[in-house]
């Protein structure tokens, strides 16, 4: 299919109260007017009258939607490979995304965004807008979406599910359990954007790789190797850790793979610099006046200052969240583990154990509101820089929370049997509560909402009588949850909790694989569950969420290598212990061995990636070919700019010694 032949679907959504008031003109009519200048930039606009509210149902043509990344100046990838900025009239001359349309998701949201919030009033006087027998001026130059959002008029504007594609996704990704880890990543790209088809990648590539630890983990718990455990246990810790290492740098390699077919590259990011003056690139490269030395100087200087400034201020943040953590969380969950240690009876454990949950889901809680708070002060450069600061500062805290008493009981009680009881616990009743609580929440959630409608209808008719029926879709999808995160959806999605719970996950089984190799195999049940389970969740329970530009899982990928360090480092301690069974901590063999084989993982950790470099050979290629050929581009251009120049130089040139002559004959 041609791009031209694509057909327009509805994708943005618009909540407005209903009216209680009949209005007389409607030309002053507020909902009207937006409707009608929705329609003049080109938006096709639908109204739909819901039980509670009235929702708009906007969706646009593909050639509103070049003009509108022509507007903005998209830079698209074109049929020669080289990315140039977007032209409507040279639509042809650009490559389509893997399902065939012309732009993906997330610049057909922006792009919606840039029509509905350009819409201004541009007459030379102010408007007279009513609503519900309120008046209210819109002024000259004023946006009318934000004026309509301030009056509390527009309740909410959120995308909207495409009913085609979200039911093929249903049946060929969520409801596709034969599979297992097998998922339709270009589908899911081009309908929920690069973050979210990258997580489920990453997912799905980790699942698969479990396949050989679970594998392991469970011929050594089913065989008994009696006096060669000791000599199994290190050969089993050891592949782990190598299986860990090349999984992290094969994700790399995939990670670039997937964005070099989906046409991304790092380039379309805003510049570091221009964000930090407060300048967009574009209007940078429009300026095509000569800069001086002195202007320089003084942006180097604006430069520097906001670079470092920025600095200290994360670095502040940073040690106020691990100073936090050490002297107020350390202590009270190393005095829960010991008091679970030395207490014998199970009901006092139980009850014990209910109060720390609660006590500790409380100060994460906080931590992760402070740690919101903190971010906002900080100069980061982007939306992705901020979440990457939260993911670090809140997995802090969550790390100290999940680890530091199973920490306890391997290392200082040396309790190889509540160790595993604690790992079960996490692992089994711990996961899958969290997957149950985490799927049913949405869906309280909604139906909550859902009665309160009812209720608040039936006590405005005064009667309880009558089934009141939710029969539009646009209804329904307002109703339902955002896919946000639990510590707040200014900054981060609900990826966010995902992607917490998988690391939290891997640290378990990597940091204490020696004491209990089974975990492994659990993992990957769970997991295959995860994907099949936030699937439904994303296209059945949540609102569709807003694309996200992130082309990486970003800051999770260094906690998973941080995870991996520390794992070596935890294991080769559970195997000194099992050597050294009496605790004299002698240099003997044995444990020399093991000292001697942590440093060579860690070496062998951080040679790796010399070994297996992140790009594939064809992706690396390509992106020579494309600057190759770009600065080629630029090249001609500059230098038919110098001929034209020489050549108009040259006739001026002429031209005054022909008028001097003339003058000089006469």
């Amino acid at each position: 299919m041609d791009v031209l032949e694509e057909q327009p679907t509805f994708e943005i959504g618009v909540v407005v109260p209903k009216r209680t008031v009949k209005v007389e003109d409607e030309s002053s009519d507020c909902v009207e007017v937006l409707v009608n200048e929705f329609k003049k930039v080109g938006l096709i606009a639908e109204r739909v009258l819901g039980v509670a509210d009235e929702f708009i149902k906007l969706a646009a043509s593909l050639e509103t939607l070049g003009m509108a990344a022509a507007e903005l100046q998209i830079t698209k990838q074109t049929r020669i490979g080289m990315e140039l900025q977007f032209h409507w009239e040279e639509v042809k001359a650009f490559e389509r995304q893997p399902d065939g349309s012309l732009f993906s998701w997330c610049e057909r949201f922006y792009c919606y965004q840039h029509l509905i919030r350009g819409i201004k009033n541009k007459r030379q006087t102010a408007i007279t807008l009513k609503y519900d027998g309120k008046e209210f001026k819109w002024e000259v130059g004023e946006c009318l979406l934000q004026k309509l959002e301030t009056e509390g008029i527009v309740k909410r504007v959120f995308p909207l599910h495409d009913e085609t594609k979200r039911k093929k996704l249903l049946y060929s990704w969520a409801l596709h359990w034969w599979d297992f880890t097998n998922q339709p990543i270009d589908e899911i790209y081009s309908y929920f954007g690069t973050k979210i088809a990258v997580y489920f990648a990453f997912l799905g590539m980790y699942t698969r790789w479990l396949l050989f630890p679970a594998a392991f983990g469970l011929t050594l718990q089913i065989i008994n190797f009696g006096s060669l455990r000791l000599l199994v246990l290190p050969i089993f810790f050891v592949s782990i850790i190598l299986w860990a290492i090349m999984f992290s740098q094969f994700w790399k390699r995939k990670n670039s793979a997937l964005l070099a077919r989906w046409q991304i590259s790092y380039s379309m990011e805003a510049d570091v610099g221009y964000k930090l003056l407060g300048m967009d690139r574009s209007s940078v490269q429009s300026a095509e006046k000569p800069v001086r030395k002195a202007h320089i100087k003084i942006e180097k200087e604006v430069f520097q200052r906001n670079e470092w400034f920025g600095r200290l201020l994360r670095f502040r943040n940073d040690a106020l969240v691990i100073l936090s953590i050490i002297c107020l969380q350390l202590p009270f969950e190393l005095a829960y583990a010991h008091t679970y240690e030395v207490m014998e009876s199970d009901i006092i454990k139980f009850g014990l154990t209910a109060i720390y949950l609660f006590a500790i889901q409380y100060l994460t809680q906080v931590g992760g509101k402070i740690s919101v708070k903190l971010i906002k002060h900080e100069d980061n450069e982007n939306k992705e820089k901020r979440a990457d600061s939260l993911v670090y500062k809140v997995f802090g805290l969550y790390f100290m929370q999940s680890y530091i008493g199973v920490f306890y009981h391997a290392l200082l009680h040396r309790s190889f049997l509540t160790l595993r009881q604690v790992l079960i616990l996490r692992l089994l009743v711990s996961e899958v509560l969290q997957n149950l609580w985490e799927n049913s929440l949405p869906y309280l959630k909604y139906s909550y909402k859902k009665y309160r409608i009812r209720s608040k209808k039936r006590q405005e008719k005064k009667s309880s009588s009558g089934k009141i029926q939710f029969s539009s879709r646009v209804e329904k999808e307002y109703l339902k949850p955002s896919y946000s995160a639990s510590i707040g959806e200014e900054i981060e999605d609900g990826l966010f909790d995902d992607l917490l719970e998988l690391a939290l996950q891997f640290g378990m089984i990597m940091m204490f694989a020696s004491a209990f190799p089974l975990a492994f195999a659990f993992a990957i049940l769970n997991n295959i569950t995860e994907i099949r389970t936030d699937a439904l969740k994303l296209l059945t329970m949540f609102k569709r969420p807003q694309p996200r530009a992130a082309a990486t899982i970003g800051a999770w990928l260094n906690i998973f290598q941080f995870l991996t360090v520390m794992s070596i480092c935890t294991n080769c301690a559970l195997l000194a212990w099992l050597y050294d069974e009496e605790g004299r901590w002698k240099i003997e063999p044995g444990l020399a061995a093991i000292l001697v084989m942590e440093h060579i993982l860690l070496m062998i950790k951080f040679g790796f990636s010399r070994f297996v470099p992140e790009e594939p050979a064809w992706v690396r290629a390509n992106r020579m070919k494309n600057a190759t050929q770009a600065q080629d581009v630029c090249s001609k251009r500059i230098l038919r700019s110098i001929s034209a120049e020489k050549e108009s130089r040259e006739e001026k040139e002429h031209v005054v010694e022909k008028e001097f002559g003339m003058k000089k004959e006469e």
